[in-house]
């Protein structure tokens, strides 16, 4: 029988065999009452700016196309931006139940910090176990409903809100977002290295900014060097899902609020290796 352990005490040694050190899915919060989520997929970066949230709404809609209930939880507390991309404004309606997340035109469940404050240019000054709190919350209190997959849209690095999410939540698995610069190496075998410690699969690699096409003779153009993402792909035996280019057609739909319009050909592949 597994050691209880006990927080207070918590040592090297009183922690040998302790349930919470051999498996740390034993944090898991209980789900909404009112929601049933088959599948949960983390979307992860070991840097921001990555293009993180156009990948996992990317993927979202690419799911709902295909007829499946999808939800998105923005787990980025300090830099919201999905409900931006979708147009969605308003603050989120409760009751006894719970939050409600808001809809997409494309009928994506989506729930965000941005959500819930007065205004969407409201600063989140808070520190980091209260922003992971937030994210239990998203959890525990947002009446999600029947979804097939809720995609989490989590904040870069492998800090405290990365790490609540893989204790707190159920994750099936995780699509790792780079781009192809010197230092992606490093970044994605720490986001891997992390899934990893957390028994959490990881699914597939997204290249960002592979390439931008020219206007004029179609020419693909490396703005960041020639990409080595096939090569790391292949040292840590996970598929790369997607080589995205820069496309102005794309981030202007995301700045005027119509992502639910987006269908980003370039990740398809990621349909192949979602949870079944």
């Amino acid at each position: 029988m597994a050691k209880e352990c006990n927080s207070t005490t918590c040592n090297k040694s009183s922690c040998e065999g302790c349930e919470h050190k051999n498996n740390p899915k034993s944090f898991q919060e209980k789900m909404n009452a009112f929601s049933d989520i088959k599948h949960v997929v983390g979307i992860v970066s070991g840097k921001g700016g990555v293009g993180k949230s156009f990948v996992t709404g990317s993927i979202a809609n690419m799911m709902a196309a295909k007829g499946y209930k999808v939800g998105i939880l923005d787990a980025d507390i300090t830099g919201p931006s999905i409900p931006k991309m979708y147009g969605l404004t308003g603050a989120a309606m409760a009751n006894d139940d719970g939050i409600f997340p808001m809809e997409t035109s494309n009928g994506i469940k989506v729930m965000s910090i941005n959500l819930l404050l007065p205004t969407e240019e409201t600063p989140v000054i808070w520190r980091g176990p209260v922003l992971a709190n937030m994210v239990k919350q998203f959890w525990t209190d947002v009446v999600w409903g029947e979804l097939d997959y809720l995609f989490v849209d989590m904040p870069p690095g492998t800090g405290d809100v990365p790490l609540t999410t893989f204790q707190s939540l159920p994750v099936n698995g995780v699509v790792i977002v780079t781009s192809p610069q010197d230092l992606v190496k490093m970044i994605v075998k720490k986001a891997y290295n992390m899934a990893e410690m957390m028994k959490v699969p990881v699914l597939g690699i997204v290249e960002n900014y592979s390439f931008v096409k020219c206007p004029d003779c179609g020419t693909e153009i490396k703005v960041f060097g020639e990409s080595h993402i096939d090569e790391i792909a292949a040292e840590l035996n996970v598929p790369v899902i997607g080589k995205m280019p820069i496309d102005v057609e794309y981030a202007a739909k995301a700045d005027s609020g119509s992502f639910a319009d987006i269908d980003n050909r370039y990740i398809n592949s990621a349909l192949e290796v979602m949870p079944k």
